[in-house]
C-alpha cells in the first residue's frame, strides 16, 4: 500500500474549498495530532491503553483520508502492546506526512 501525500490535501480541499492557507493550517493540526497520538501509543503501559491509543490514531487518520496511516493504526490495534516493529512503521508513516 503506497503512501499518497495528496489524499490528505484532497480531503481537506473537499471540506474547506480552495483555501490554501486554511488547508495548510489544518494539515499542520493533523500532523500535530498524529504525533501526539503516536506518543500516546509509545507511552501505553498496558494492552488496553495500547489498543485505545491505536484506535484513536486510526480514527484521526480516517478523518483526514490518510488511508495508509489508518491501516497501520489498525495493525497496531491488533498487535501485542509495545510491538516495536509496528511502532517503527507508524513512526515512518507519520514522518512522511
Amino acid at each position: 500500500m503506497a503512501y499518497d501525500p495528496g489524499a490528505i490535501d484532497a480531503t481537506l480541499a473537499a471540506a474547506v474549498g480552495d483555501e490554501p492557507g486554511l488547508i495548510a493550517e489544518l494539515r499542520e493540526a493533523f500532523l500535530d495530532s498524529a504525533k501526539r497520538a503516536l506518543a500516546a501509543l509509545n507511552a501505553a503501559a498496558d494492552p488496553e491503553s495500547w489498543r485505545g491509543s491505536a484506535l484513536r490514531l486510526k480514527g484521526l487518520a480516517a478523518s483526514f483520508g490518510a488511508v495508509r496511516l489508518m491501516a497501520l493504526a489498525q495493525d497496531a490495534a491488533d498487535a501485542p502492546a509495545g510491538d516495536v516493529a509496528v511502532l517503527r512503521k507508524l513512526q515512518r508513516a507519520v514522518d512522511r506526512l
